[in-house]
């Protein structure tokens, strides 16, 4: 069995896994109507928003459910 000394790994300067882009920030305006995407749940219509930050979104068959803003992705 070969055993690596532990040390660390050193960074290429033209790699690009050392900038990764931050993600996209969240929609700063959602409004009824807007269609928007989910992670987990997938795409959606927003029925209504929410002053504390959450968002009635119906992902279909009726089922509507209160998302964080954060978590969607209007499209």
């Amino acid at each position: 069995m070969n055993a690596r000394p532990a040390v660390a790994r050193r960074v290429l300067p033209g790699s690009p896994f050392n900038n990764a882009p931050a993600a996209a920030p969240p929609a700063s305006r959602l409004d009824a109507e807007d269609r928007v995407t989910h992670d987990r749940y997938g795409l959606g219509t927003v029925v209504g928003v929410d002053e504390g930050g959450t968002v009635r979104v119906d992902f279909g068959s009726g089922t509507v459910m209160r998302v964080s803003r954060g978590k969607l992705t209007k499209l």
